[in-house]
């Protein structure tokens, strides 16, 4: 299977490297990069061809990533509308929807909307995934094994639940940063060195996450499990519950949603 990358940035980069350690060959891998910097550090970082453009060489693939930014790919697709055939296209930019990439190559079909988030860049990344109508079960598969060189992904059955997927998982990281933050900075105040509540709030929420991950049971019963009756977990959690905190992320991934949803107005006007 050739693959190749429209854009060279981060994720492209992920993919490609995770890629060649599942076994692809590099002279299977391709980048259509348009700085000469970047490209230099892929053909040197991976052994990969890297060009400035989607020459007839880079486009005889079997699958099309297009990995630029949302605001550059009507731009960058312009010099190839209406010349691809059966090649599979997987868009990781996000907000854009498959009817406007499909407008924007002429009326190609096979394309999937992919949203990965930025825990990818060391394998451990979660994505979301949407295929058009054309797609089959057969180029589905294809797509999540491509994927699965950055971690793991979950197909679902209406683009409009990509704009959900990037309201938890996709912007997720940064809410997770956050709350390390903000674990890291209560503990300063209650005396700790600064390094020392960093590694304390970091292992915890990554141990959390394991044993979450590794559990039959759901995080409401782990939690409960962690919480004695007049403990002090139960005061922690009874302060958040008073400062209202479900409701607070629940208006949170609701405007990361509707967000989301008038990105892809706004990136997809002629």
């Amino acid at each position: 299977m050739k693959i190749t990358f429209l854009g060279g940035g981060n994720m492209a980069s992920a993919l490609i490297g995770g890629l060649l350690k599942q076994g692809f060959e590099a002279g299977d891998l391709q980048v259509a990069e348009i700085y000469e910097s970047a490209r230099e550090r892929l053909v040197q970082d991976f052994g990969v061809r890297a060009v400035a453009g989607l020459d007839p060489t880079a486009l005889a693939c079997d699958v099309l990533v297009l990995a630029v930014k949302p605001q550059q790919m009507r731009e960058a697709l312009a010099p190839v509308a209406g010349q691809l055939g059966a090649q599979l296209v997987i868009s990781i930019a996000a907000g854009l929807r498959l009817a406007d990439l499909s407008r924007w190559l002429g009326g190609h079909a096979l394309l999937v909307r992919a949203m990965p988030n930025t825990p990818a860049l060391i394998g451990q990344g979660m994505t979301g995934l949407f295929a058009a109508a054309a797609v089959s079960a057969a180029q589905r598969e294809t797509v999540s094994r491509i994927l699965a060189a950055v971690g793991e992904s979950v197909w679902v059955d209406d683009e409009s639940l990509i704009d959900a997927v990037t309201a938890v998982s996709g912007s997720g990281p940064a809410y997770v940063f956050h709350f390390i933050e903000a674990l890291e900075q209560g503990g300063v105040k209650l005396g700790l060195p600064a390094e020392v509540a960093r590694k304390l709030a970091i292992r915890t929420l990554v141990g959390a996450s394991a044993l979450a991950d590794a559990s039959p049971e759901s995080p409401a019963i782990l939690r409960e499990r962690v919480t004695s009756k007049g403990g002090t977990t139960a005061a922690a959690l009874g302060c958040m519950a008073e400062g209202g905190f479900l409701p607070l992320i629940e208006r949170a991934l609701d405007a990361a949603a509707k967000r989301g949803a008038e990105l892809g107005d706004q990136l997809g006007k002629d």
